[in-house]
């Protein structure tokens, strides 16, 4: 399984310091990783609490590495590295080893792959864990399915014999860990237990199995518990989320009709869990369960569940082993597959037997299949070219700052071109003042008129700031003031502070001059008839 992760790590090394910009999410994770632990823990009574593991876990990495750009992405790069890996070996066990190196090959060429595989947040650790916690569900219930039926009663409650639990123990810690880095990993849970279902154990077993799934399932609920319950005080943070993104349902529903598509194609499988009860659940359950949730909160961020990417690859890469399959037989090539312990998987996702005569081995003999088959393989390649071609342009755009909403970095080298020292500093929305908090020395010499506490003193994302009254009568004993804000277009905050700084502003000042740089527009303002002093 080495092409998958060279490839991966390739990719995710490739231009991760994009040219040592930060956007406002990663700033935020850059700040909170250099707070002192006390100041850590206070924020998170407060804030952010769903994402204090990887908070803590990013502190102590800096601790040891520094808090620069690369630092700060690497794990998710790596973390990308293991997921494609996992892929590779989900895909060798329930299709076969071509097919498993196929859809390890997949997973990192993938848009969101190789985005949040170079971002400084959680999400790509989150979705290496749940492929390896998905991978050790699929050796727990090959390891059940092997107990005979007078050990089958004793499955339930853990109380399995030998290997199968540890595989069922490994999967409830791992999975638990992806819920701890991101609460939402907890919605694999409902595409693992249609896996589960479908699974092909033995019936003498298939109770027990069932019933051990759901003590996993409980402790990793349980477990998760205390953190859910404590950040739901803190669920106005995800305020800003409206309604789904366009954009992310569109990659949603392309990724999810192609793979319901390759699903069509017959893949090889073998043990229990089949290729189709597995992947298709993965791809679609968790994406289908965080929209339902948004009809009660809008709560849906494609990142959230970025671990569907995984139900896609295995399916892909089932598809791509069938299609360019050596003409000369099934198994060719591939060592094990002709071993018999693999059989062909119908559209339904049926196991079928390669009965000599009745599977693709007898079918290669006839010409015409022989002659379809060449050219399916060579439709295939030419697919392969056009989608690679296609994604080039996109894989190197997300190697440039545009790529994200906004540029940090962009924003601090504005305002050291306009800025004086003793200018006043607002930010339009508060919350905007994320983006000095990656160079915070870089604003040393400017006065934030609006702030009240620090982010680390108030234990807070971004700071607090004073009453409205305050605000305007700070504003109005300045002459000058470098305004940060969000791009024309953008909807405007209509609390009382951020209706009073637009009040002020039109009313005792002038624009002078006006910058879009990524995501963000930084304007100076001067008492009118001042701009040129």
């Amino acid at each position: 399984m080495a092409a998958p992760c060279a490839l991966a790590l390739v990719l995710g090394l490739w231009g991760i310091r994009r040219g040592g910009s930060i956007w406002r999410d990663e700033v935020v994770t850059y700040d909170m990783a250099h707070r002192s632990l006390p100041d850590l823990w206070h924020t998170l009574q407060h804030a952010d609490a769903v994402h204090g593991l990887y908070y803590l876990f990013m502190h102590g990495l800096f601790a040891v590495f520094g808090g620069g750009v690369t630092t700060l992405r690497l794990p998710s790069a790596l973390a990308m590295t293991a997921a494609a890996a996992g892929v590779a070996l989900l895909g060798a066990r329930v299709a076969g080893r071509r097919a498993g190196v196929a859809a390890g090959l997949v997973f990192p060429v993938l848009p969101l792959v190789q985005e949040y595989g170079q971002e400084g947040r959680s999400y790509a650790l989150v979705c290496a864990l749940v492929t390896w916690s998905t991978y050790l569900l699929v050796r727990a219930l090959d390891a059940s399915a092997a107990v005979g039926p007078v050990a089958a009663s004793w499955l339930g409650l853990f109380h399995v014999p030998g290997a199968a639990r540890r595989w069922w123990a490994g999967y409830a810690v791992v999975t638990l860990a992806a819920c701890l880095l991101h609460e939402f990993a907890v919605l694999v849970l409902a595409a693992h237990g249609v896996t589960v279902v479908l699974a092909g154990v033995p019936s003498a077993a298939r109770a027990a199995v069932r019933r051990t799934w759901l003590v996993a399932g409980g402790v990793v609920a349980v477990g998760l518990a205390p953190l859910a319950l404590f950040s739901a005080g803190q669920s106005a943070q995800l305020s800003w989320i409206l309604w789904p993104d366009p954009v992310q349902l569109l990659t949603f529903a392309v990724l999810a009709v192609v793979g319901v598509l390759c699903a069509r194609v017959p893949a090889r499988t073998r043990g229990p869990v089949r290729l189709r009860p597995l992947a298709v659940p993965l791809l679609i359950v968790p994406q289908a369960a965080l929209m339902l949730l948004s009809h009660l909160k809008p709560v849906y961020v494609d990142r959230y569940v970025l671990y569907y990417v995984v139900g896609f690859a295995l399916l892909a890469g089932a598809a791509l082993d069938r299609a360019l399959r050596p003409l000369t037989g099934d198994g060719a090539g591939d060592g094990t597959e002709n071993s018999g312990v693999y059989g062909t998987e119908d559209a339904a996702g049926n196991g079928v037997g390669d009965a000599a005569g009745g599977g693709v081995e007898g079918s290669a003999e006839d010409s015409a299949e022989v002659d379809r088959a060449v050219r399916v393989r060579r439709r295939t390649v030419w697919a392969l070219v056009a989608v690679l071609a296609g994604l080039l342009p996109v894989s190197v755009h997300l190697r440039y700052p545009a790529s994200r909403k906004d540029d940090a970095t962009a924003v601090v080298r504005a305002v050291r071109e306009v800025a004086k020292p003793g200018d006043g500093l607002l930010f339009m929305p508060a919350r905007r003042r994320v983006w000095t908090q990656s160079e915070p020395e870089q604003f040393r010499g400017l006065t934030d008129l609006a702030l009240s506490r620090s982010p680390a003193a108030s234990g807070s994302l971004y700071g607090t700031e004073v009453s409205a009254d305050r605000i305007e009568a700070r504003m109005r004993a300045d002459e000058r003031i470098v305004v940060l804000g969000d791009p024309r277009g953008e909807p405007e905050d209509e609390n009382s502070r951020e209706i009073t700084k637009r009040t002020v502003l039109r009313d005792a000042f002038e624009r002078c001059t006006s910058r879009d740089v990524t995501g963000a527009r930084v304007s100076v303002y001067a008492r009118p008839g001042h701009c040129d002093d």
